[in-house]
């Protein structure tokens, strides 16, 4: 009988920022966050268990989680919150907090920052 691997829940964190607030860039930019998140680590839709999405509070052309729903991540609770209002922080911002479950060593896991946004975590970003 084949060993199988040890799958444990793990969080993968990520951020990107928009250059405008309007629903078809923040889509595209979200969209291109994810769409990293998953390959960085080797991740499936499947893998997915929840995905938590903060924007700054100048984002509102429309919800961070639209842009999973249009790649076709349909059956993961998303949840959409505003991030804190904080004087000198980056502006037009969407984070994202996903839950997963993978063979990868808390170690192994790849942050992703894209852009500007990796100066938020130079500690953690790929």
């Amino acid at each position: 009988m084949a060993e199988r691997a040890v799958r444990a829940v793990r969080a993968v964190r990520g951020a990107v920022q928009l250059d405008r607030d309007e629903a078809e860039h923040m889509n595209e930019r979200v969209g291109r966050l994810l769409t990293t998140v998953l390959e960085r680590n080797n991740l499936s839709t499947e893998d997915l268990i929840s995905i938590w999405f903060t924007a700054t509070p100048d984002l509102h052309s429309d919800f961070p989680a639209a842009a999973a729903r249009k790649l076709g991540i349909v059956d993961v609770p998303l949840i959409c919150a505003q991030e804190l209002e904080v004087a000198g922080a980056m502006p037009r911002v969407v984070r994202i907090l996903a839950h997963t479950e993978t063979e990868l060593p808390r170690s192994g896991i790849n942050h992703v920052y894209l852009g500007a946004a990796a100066a938020l975590r130079k500690d953690i970003a790929q």
